[in-house]
């Protein structure tokens, strides 16, 4: 395997964290459906407690999956993939070209 794709494999580590994960995956899906959400929003439609909500959302923002605003004394989140993306995109490409070269 190419220099360029273990280093694209690492970068895309926290994104792939990010997606292991089932409750990850629903957040996703209700930011999708909805919008920017806060936490309480969150937790309301999830079977999880307020602690563990803000634990994968805090996950989230480290892997550049989502963003947060703040607005008062709320934090609303939405996703934000583009460059993550752009990054599974290219690694996608690199380990193509990797596996046609042998």
């Amino acid at each position: 395997m190419s220099q360029q794709t273990m280093s694209l494999l690492r970068e895309c580590i926290p994104v792939c964290t990010v997606l292991s994960d089932e409750n990850r995956h629903k957040i996703l899906k209700l930011l999708f459906d909805n919008g920017a959400m806060n936490v309480n929003q969150l937790t309301e439609q999830l079977h999880l407690s307020r602690p563990a909500v803000s634990h994968h959302l805090k996950i989230m923002l480290q892997a550049n999956v989502v963003t947060v605003e703040q607005i008062g004394k709320e934090r609303f989140y939405s996703i934000s993939m583009r460059q993550e993306l752009a990054k599974l995109k290219a690694l996608v490409n690199s380990m193509e070209s990797d596996c046609l070269k042998s």
